[in-house]
């Protein structure tokens, strides 16, 4: 790869496969790679993906469980400069549908096990030219990963990049409900990776089980940082917190990241403290505001490993971090700015607020998304004077320590996935028998937050609270529908005929 002076993403791997040529940069149930055979994979499929036409700022969708597939992908699309596009394994036929017209993706890579539930979304999109299917089934038309990837070229693949070419698009949903696609640069990914690295210390040698998915910036954005220090990435397809802490137990792991309702369930694993956990020297939570009761307990349960709360979001990546020289007298807080970015508090004329006082969290600096595609008029909104707009209040001590206190938006946060009640709302409104809806969180002792719908019916029309779910479950990913909803005669309304949905709320 040429441009040796760039912060680029490919050269993450190739400078590894260098450096660590036999050290395993991924392990999974049943199999490893080390980081040289995983350069040459991406870049054998860099080159195959050349050979059927994809060229720098191509888009490149991915939709795949956490697998070793997944990541090698990334890094061929890094490597020759086409733009990765990973999507939430969890999305519906229509979803998926929207997100590959959006993205104007080119090329569809995606496991054999999700080929059913993306079918419907493929047939008739004119800008998708190939689909490449991991495993063994393919549909006609399709090619086959593997035989894909042996047809290719091999050797290190030159590309003409510099690190403000854009690596990454990651949808998240916005309050109109539509997906918005997060734009973001080789050097943006690259600044939030060092800034883990900075904050944790990673180093070569490390074992990180992995089961963020990698369609998440967190995911993503950390495995980098792994993949830069030639550390070792446990992949896991799926939560499950006994195997987390057997596989600490076997494996020596050193590093644990998980979500705050993940972290609840390990802790409850029964005889706990028959695992030897004295390995982990890192835990990191972040994507929810994690309970300082929650905090304490890992604190006593994990004696030997530094405790670290990030706080951040898609548009930017991680901003601030908790350290865990701070944890002790701090630990209400999400830590300090990270390096490489700028973080005010202002109100909503966009003044900063004094400190102590709750204001919107903006941030600007390399690791802050370039835009949201094609959609200019939000970009505008969130990008006003330069500086993203989170949606994030906050509050920072006399120390500049901050405190998330609440979303400016309705945002619903469940288990680390973000929910928009708009998005909710529009399939709710396009039942033939729902008048009215609105969308609220509530709080779950599980996943933090749940998702509530108030519904008004049609005259003469009825419906059960299990129809309105169903319903919900079938145009959405399943994490998004309604947990309850409640019937009601009409919606609480301000003098203008907006909802009053703090009137809802708990």
């Amino acid at each position: 790869m040429t441009s040796m002076g760039q912060l680029l993403l490919g050269e993450v791997l190739a400078r590894s496969a260098r450096r660590h040529p036999q050290q395993d940069a991924l392990v999974w149930p049943g199999g490893s790679i080390s980081y040289g055979a995983m350069n040459d994979r991406a870049d054998a499929l860099a080159h195959a993906l050349l050979g059927i036409g994809v060229r720098k700022g191509d888009k490149v969708a991915f939709l795949m469980h956490n697998r070793a597939e997944l990541l090698e992908a990334c890094f061929a699309a890094f490597k020759m400069g086409a733009v990765a596009v990973p999507m939430n394994f969890r999305l519906t036929a229509r979803e998926i549908e929207y997100i590959l017209k959006d993205s104007d993706a080119s090329v569809l890579i995606l496991e054999e096990a999700l080929l059913e539930i993306a079918r419907p979304a493929l047939a008739g999109l004119q800008g998708l030219k190939d689909v490449i299917v991991v495993g063994d089934l393919c549909g006609a038309g399709m090619r086959n990963y593997e035989d894909f990837l042996k047809s290719a070229a091999t050797g290190e693949l030159t590309a003409e990049l510099v690190d403000d070419d854009v690596a990454l698009i990651v949808y998240t949903s916005g309050t109109t409900g539509q997906p918005k696609g997060a734009v973001l640069t080789h050097k943006g990914l690259m600044v939030t990776a060092l800034n883990y690295l900075i904050s944790y210390q990673n180093r070569c040698g490390d074992k990180w089980i992995c089961t963020t998915p990698i369609f998440h910036i967190a995911g993503m954005s950390y495995s980098m940082t792994h993949f830069y220090v030639g550390a070792t990435i446990l992949l896991e397809r799926d939560f499950d917190p006994l195997r987390i802490l057997e596989l600490t137990h076997s494996a020596r792991v050193t590093t644990l990241f998980l979500v705050p309702s993940m972290w609840i369930k390990v802790l409850q694993v029964p005889d706990f403290a028959s695992y030897d956990t004295s390995s982990v020297r890192i835990i990191t939570t972040a994507a929810a505001i994690m309970p300082v009761e929650i905090k304490k307990q890992l604190a006593a349960a994990f004696p030997a490993a530094g405790l670290y709360d990030c706080f951040g979001g898609t548009e930017s990546g991680a901003v601030t971090v908790l350290s865990e020289r701070d944890f002790a007298r701090k630990n209400a807080s999400v830590g300090l700015a990270l390096p490489y970015l700028e973080i005010r508090l202002v109100d909503d004329d966009d003044r900063d607020v004094p400190r102590g006082q709750i204001g919107e969290a903006v941030y600007r600096g390399p690791n802050v998304m370039k835009e949201y595609y094609k959609n200019p008029e939000a970009t505008l909104r969130a990008m006003r004077g330069g500086w993203f707009h989170s949606g994030d209040l906050l509050r920072q001590d006399e120390e500049g320590f901050y405190y998330v206190v609440d979303r400016k938006d309705d945002m619903i946060i469940s288990g680390g996935e973000n929910i928009y009640p708009a998005e909710v709302e529009e399939v709710l409104f396009s039942h033939p028998a729902i008048l009215e809806a609105a969308v609220v969180a509530v709080p779950d002792p599980e996943w933090g937050q749940n998702v509530k719908a108030f519904v008004v019916l049609k005259a003469d029309r009825s419906l059960s609270e299990s129809e309105v779910i169903e319903y919900c479950k079938l145009h959405l990913a399943s994490y998004k529908k309604p947990k309850s909803v409640e019937f009601l005669a009409s919606l609480p309304k301000s003098a203008a005929g907006k909802i009053l949905k703090r009137a809802l709320r708990p």
